[in-house]
């Protein structure tokens, strides 16, 4: 009964048709909360995560602001949030879009499912639309989202090749768009966009891919050495013209070396982001070592920093 009360009749019919549902609801004076409902041993079950009501500003996720701040300044292209569940992504897109409304005047369309932050408009005008509520499909939204005269579009999840394909359109048209995804790092986030294409497709992809790519961003939370919460480590790619020839030439396993090499313009890999959080005595080396796709790596850069 009390997960009942907090579903309306569409919500109600869909959790009895497929047993259960991904939703996000709020109650006033109290706050907001992502929720998946679901039959545990024949019974009703729920599992809430709470939303802040304020969306928090870049710096204070741990964020790099100066390479934040200039993707979210881009005119068009396509930028990446990537990591596995519960990394974060979708408060670091909050972040992200709230720093556009207040630093430009533009149109922005959120498509999303569910809808989680709600934005309030300050300098630019939002439209939020729910997947199941507001339109039928993430697909279907980016299809006709130019007809809403956006200049920033956000796509809560690229799940597959319909979506993928007309977010990389929106992004060619001229419209500064955001995505994400469930992958690690650069590489592995570059070989799921265009892995989920024919074959025969391919090439063309890494060639559009060359072009709209402005930024990934990969992320991570991970357990600080003192037990109180969590830290950001991150990835971070920029399009240089390096950066897009790799990807136009099919020479994505030689990204990293690029990434290491930028680390000026801001660049860094995961396992740089890891080094640095385990110099400041934010994480441990074992956990570290954990978090690391490439552990043998980490594990040279310890000894060379020794």
């Amino acid at each position: 009964r009390i997960v009942y009360s907090i579903l309306d009749n569409e919500q109600v019919r869909k959790f009895e048709k497929e047993q259960e549902l991904d939703m996000a609801f709020g109650i006033s004076g109290l706050g907001r909360f992502r929720t998946n409902v679901f039959y545990q041993r024949g019974t009703v079950s729920a599992v809430l995560r709470v939303i802040p009501n304020e969306i928090p500003e870049m710096e204070s996720l741990g964020l790099p602001m100066d390479v934040c701040e200039g993707l979210c300044m881009k005119k068009k292209g396509l930028v990446l949030v990537t990591g596995a569940t519960g990394s974060g992504k979708s408060t670091t897109l909050a972040s992200m879009i709230d720093s556009i409304n207040r630093n430009r005047n533009d149109h922005i369309v959120t498509i999303e499912d569910p809808l989680e932050f709600v934005h309030r408009n300050k300098n630019c005008r939002i439209s939020q639309r729910e997947v199941g509520t507001d339109t039928p499909s993430f697909e279907s939204a980016l299809r006709r989202v130019l007809r809403q005269d956006p200049d920033v579009i956000m796509v809560g999840e690229l799940r597959d090749l319909e979506s993928i394909s007309a977010a990389i359109t929106v992004a060619e048209t001229g419209h500064l768009t955001f995505g994400t995804l469930h992958t690690n790092d650069a590489v592995q986030s570059l070989n799921r966009l265009i892995d989920v294409f024919p074959p025969h497709q391919q090439q063309q992809i890494r060639t559009q891919l060359s072009f709209v790519l402005e930024g990934i961003l990969c992320q991570q939370l991970v357990t600080r050495s003192d037990g109180r919460g969590r830290v950001l480590a991150s990835e971070i790619l920029l399009a240089t013209p390096a950066v897009r020839a790799l990807i136009r030439d099919d020479k994505a396993h030689q990204l990293p070396s690029a990434i290491q090499t930028n680390g000026r313009l801001g660049m860094r890999t995961m396992n740089q982001s890891l080094y640095e959080l385990y110099r400041t005595r934010q994480i441990t080396y074992e956990e570290a070592v954990s978090r690391a796709s490439d552990s043998d790596e980490l594990k040279r850069i310890f000894q060379r920093q020794s």
